[in-house]
């Protein structure tokens, strides 16, 4: 199927999770209704489709600086459910962006489900810029779900920093991510969640700081709407001299709801580990604030929403 061309419910998807217009260029890898239609290589980055189950090996060549790899999914059919696996191998001293995520349009009856299988291995001083969005739409009464588990090992002076957003449209989300994170290695996740009506997301951390000076920092930033429902569940255990940080702030609306549950164990003398966590509704003195500036009740509430989750 390399020769696939996108439709126009494929570019609007693509928009909306990569800001794609198109087929990206360089090394890159494309998924539709559970397979995979089109893959492309470049002299640093190598893709190769897995042989015994669905997904793809990708293998950054030690110092590779500048390069940005795609691997889109998106889903058109109703009733699909389909899991990939996913693995990176970052060589020595690379330093890449990994730009990821999923889109759904689910016009039918049945349930649409996607689970991604990510796991990262960095060689020493290897540095990951991973971007994933999660995207849902269509008007069918079938669910749009979405399941992602990353798995992390992050070798000595490396780092891995991702960023994860899902914004609307999708159902149901349970986000797992497990790490263990070596010599002087990092961390840096940042998520962003915004929930309507019915829809429930849950995010769990499981951290190891294995290494001399490893270190992690999470942040979640997210809104409960409606009568959604958000869970957030971190774990960081610090088995060294280390450094991790899990932050938590959500916004609930209506009769939105969010849980946030933290554990830090500090399994040696020298671990530092701190988690916050604010859960509030939006305070009126910034609603009137704005007010004042003309805008409405609704517009004031929308711009500080926005602000909060840029």
């Amino acid at each position: 199927m390399d020769n696939f061309v996108l439709d126009k419910m494929d570019s609007a998807l693509l928009k909306s999770i990569a800001d794609l217009n198109d087929v990206p260029t360089g090394a890159f890898s494309l998924r539709k209704n559970g397979q995979s239609v089109k893959v492309n290589t470049t002299p640093n980055v190598n893709i190769l489709r897995k042989q015994d189950k669905p997904g793809i090996d990708i293998y950054v060549r030690a110092d590779t600086k500048g390069e940005t790899v795609h691997i889109p999914v998106v889903i058109t059919e109703s009733g699909i459910t389909d899991v990939v696996y996913n693995d990176f191998y970052i060589g020595k001293n690379a330093d890449v962006i990994i730009n990821a995520g999923c889109g759904i349009h689910n016009d039918g009856c049945k349930d649409t489900h996607h689970n991604g299988v990510h796991r990262f291995f960095l060689d020493e001083g290897a540095k990951v810029l991973y971007v994933e969005k999660h995207y849902g739409e269509g008007e069918g009464e079938g669910k749009r779900v979405l399941d992602p588990v990353t798995e992390v090992h992050l070798g000595p002076n490396s780092s891995l920093e991702m960023h994860t957003t899902q914004i609307k449209g999708v159902d149901s989300t349970i986000r797992t991510t497990n790490g263990e994170i070596g010599d002087g290695a990092s961390l840096v996740i940042t998520e962003k969640i915004m929930t309507h009506g019915n829809q429930l997301a849950e995010t769990n951390f499981d951290v190891d700081l294995n290494g001399v000076d490893s270190s992690v920092h999470v942040t979640s930033r997210s809104i409960a709407t409606e009568d959604s429902v958000q869970k957030f569940v971190s774990k960081v255990n610090g088995n060294n001299k280390c450094f991790g940080h899990v932050e938590c702030d959500a916004i609930i609306k209506d009769k939105g709801k969010v849980i946030s549950t933290p554990e830090i164990t500090a399994n040696c003398v020298d671990a530092n580990l701190i988690h916050e966590a604010a859960i509030g509704k939006i305070a009126g003195e910034q609603i009137v604030k704005l007010m004042t500036l003309g805008l409405s009740e609704s517009e004031a509430e929308a711009e500080i929403i926005n602000g909060f989750l840029k």
